[in-house]
């Protein structure tokens, strides 16, 4: 007989978290689901909003619609069909793996197939959309990090963030996220000189729809489609347009879409990075597995948190090593 518990989790940030496009974040707020079965439980967890559907009252009342069918024993790929790709199909999933690793004896990693233990990865971090001269101090604060990733996306002032970022961290590997704030002229104008400055790689420059005002332009920096990418069906859209997808649990509804989506993406000829929404190390895990291979790794919401899970994921500077099996996935 499955239990099923869901509930609303609170974790304060170092600092406000701030992007283009939304309001600054002073914590992360998550949902955590937790499927008891046989006294196992799996866990999952998601961002208690959805970036990309604008539906952030709805996660709790889609756990809900849920409920019977999960506590009836839905597997995996029921749960395909019974929700769409998003944050509260994410959370579920990803606490379906758990379960299964836990029952079968079997983790999360070889029931995915991989050959070897997963890997330690290095993460970029992330400095929030701020001043000039604050992404400047920042910079400064993190300079021994091998990869930083600067929010951008304002109408002015996002070339002098970069230099200040560059001139503080001189040995840094650079990448950039616009958060669908730029237009079409911007990104023209800038690609030259955000290849001189040594960015080596553009996140989601438009806004959803705008997909086509890649057409025509030299990509002189690869980009990467986010927001643009949430699934499967998203690639035909971005072939020709953009040289890597950015697949994140909470977009494609969990490690179970996720990994389909990053064999497909491949086959199509796109390379792949793995990011995230605000979470904790519960949120991160599974993440880890599908991280393995790929070309840029955005992993740090731990880093962002005051405080984490005590059996939480560990980091040493920017290298992230993989989950225990008493936080998840075996």
């Amino acid at each position: 007989m499955r239990r099923l518990t869901v509930r609303s989790e609170h974790w304060p940030l170092h600092e406000p978290f701030i992007i283009s496009r939304l309001d600054p974040f002073v914590d992360a707020a998550v949902v955590v689901v937790e499927i008891e079965e046989d006294g196992l439980i799996g866990r999952g967890e998601c961002e208690h909003t959805d970036l990309y559907e604008a539906d952030y009252p709805a996660i709790l009342p889609q756990l809900e619609a849920v409920r019977d069918a999960i506590e009836a024993g839905a597997d995996r790929l029921a749960l395909q069909q019974l929700l769409p790709p998003g944050c509260a199909c994410s959370a579920l999933d990803c606490a379906l793996w758990d379960l299964e690793a836990k029952r079968s004896g079997v983790p999360v990693w070889q029931c995915l197939g991989l050959t070897q233990p997963p890997a330690p990865l290095t993460t970029a971090f992330t400095l929030s959309l701020r001043s000039p001269q604050e992404m400047g101090e920042a910079a400064g604060r993190a300079a021994a990090r091998p990869l930083l990733k600067l929010k951008l996306g304002q109408p002015q002032g996002d070339l002098e963030r970069v230099a200040a970022v560059r001139t503080a961290a001189p040995r840094a590997r650079l990448i950039v996220d616009a958060n669908t704030g730029w237009q079409r002229q911007q990104l023209i104008d800038y690609l030259p000189r955000l290849k001189a400055l040594g960015v080596e790689l553009i996140e989601q420059p438009f806004a959803v729809g705008c997909e086509a005002w890649l057409d025509g332009i030299d990509r002189l920096v690869p980009i990467a489609a986010d927001e643009s990418c949430l699934s499967r069906e998203s690639l035909p859209a971005l072939i020709g347009r953009f040289d890597l997808v950015n697949i994140k649990l909470d977009k494609s509804g969990g490690l179970t879409e996720a990994w389909a989506l990053a064999q497909a993406a491949r086959e199509q000829g796109f390379d792949i990075m793995v990011g995230c929404n605000i979470g904790t190390s519960l949120a991160m895990a599974p993440a880890v597995l599908l991280a393995q291979g790929a070309r840029v790794v955005d992993l740090d919401g731990p880093l962002l948190l005051k405080t984490d899970h005590a059996q939480g994921l560990q980091y040493q500077g920017s290298t992230l090593y993989p989950p225990q099996a008493a936080l998840w996935g075996g």
